[in-house]
């Protein structure tokens, strides 16, 4: 007798298409027959600068713990994370990821017919945790391709229960200023989560973008959630962490599963930490190619999204589309990302990668649309 599976699933899981990550380089390379050294991969917003060598050392070391468990309650992180801070360790929830950050919230918060409200162009996680749980996405749409706090805030209803706030926004790179933040947090009602996701904060340089962790205070059902996968350049090890009240954190960490950050991402997270030279390396170097990319942007007539984060989206011309720039440059042996599904059909993420690599995405970009 065959089974249907797919009916076996929960009303909310069966209409969700997995989440498309970015092409990895292996796949890349058995695909088209290309060498692996010779392909760029500008595509998920990684750090392309390698990994610091305090994080490596840190790593190696932990290698003698290996057959045990890592350290539940995370103290050593907790600890770092709390003094850089100026919260208590009782605000910290640690997860694999800022995504698990994310679930956490919808898990703890979200049930069936509860509202959760998103713009237009957010990161697609949202959504996906969402209708999962058999919540029902409220999506305002988008002003400039950011956020509309104004409209978001008179999105919320009765029924809403949770608002994901992307500052900057991924895949735009646009961003709220705090005062927008804070006139959206003093109109919101209390009993509404907020998340706000900063998973890029240590990019922006502009002077009006809010520190969501000073707002904390004002704001009881406030949640601010970081990554280790950007600036920090530790993608691979999948940690990050939520920034709350203690109340909310402790709804957070019932859900929250054992030992769900691994040893070598405990001990790399607080080395990353403490090496301030790798992080302002790695701001400059997003710095310098974001001017580069913007700049040849322009001469070459291309409209592109000002971006604040480690990335950039450009509009494609009328006679292609994204995806199509996107399966030439793969022949290319570049990686990128095209946007379709977030509602940009003429639209490419780049992601700021090394000079040499941001110059050959540049050299086979030129190529493809001439």
């Amino acid at each position: 007798m065959s089974v249907d599976f797919l009916q076996l699933a929960v009303p909310g899981v069966r209409g969700l298409s997995p989440y498309q990550p970015g092409k990895p380089i292996d796949e890349l390379a058995r695909e088209l027959g290309l060498k692996e050294e010779d392909i760029v991969k500008l595509a998920s917003n990684e750090n392309p600068m390698g990994p610091s060598a305090a994080v490596k050392a840190a790593m190696n070391e932990e290698m003698a713990e290996m057959t045990r468990y890592p350290d539940g309650a995370g103290f050593a992180l907790k600890a770092e994370l709390s003094s850089r801070l100026n919260v208590t360790p009782a605000q910290l929830t640690l997860g694999n990821g800022s995504s698990d950050i994310l679930d956490f919230v919808v898990r703890a918060f979200v049930d069936n017919g509860d509202e959760v409200v998103v713009s237009e162009h957010a990161f697609s996680i949202y959504s996906l945790l969402t209708r999962a749980k058999g919540g029902v996405v409220v999506e305002v749409p988008a002003l400039n391709f950011g956020h509309d706090l104004v409209a978001m805030a008179a999105a919320v209803t009765d029924k809403t229960r949770v608002v994901f706030l992307t500052n900057p926004s991924n895949p735009t790179g646009t961003w709220n200023t705090r005062a927008e933040v804070l006139t959206f947090m003093q109109t919101v009602p209390a009993n509404v989560v907020v998340v706000l996701d900063e998973a890029y904060c240590e990019f922006v340089e502009e002077a009006e973008y809010p520190d969501g962790v000073e707002l904390l205070a004002q704001f009881p059902n406030l949640i601010v959630a970081r990554t280790f996968s950007k600036v920090y350049g530790l993608a691979s090890l999948r940690v990050g962490y939520g920034v709350s009240s203690p109340e909310l954190a402790d709804i957070m960490n019932r859900v929250r599963p054992p030992f769900n950050v691994n040893s070598y991402a405990l001990v790399g997270a607080v080395a990353a930490l403490r090496d301030e030279a790798y992080l302002q390396m790695s701001v400059k170097a997003n710095r310098d190619g974001m001017a580069l990319l913007t700049a040849a942007f322009a001469e070459m007539g291309l409209d592109y999204i000002p971006s604040v984060g480690n990335f950039v989206a450009f509009r494609v011309p009328d006679s292609v589309t994204g995806i199509e720039v996107y399966q030439k440059l793969l022949r290319e042996g570049v990686i990128v990302r095209p946007i379709a599904n977030y509602g940009m059909p003429q639209y490419v993420r780049v992601s700021i990668g090394t000079d040499a690599e941001n110059r050959t995405f540049l050299k086979a970009l030129a190529k493809v649309l001439a």
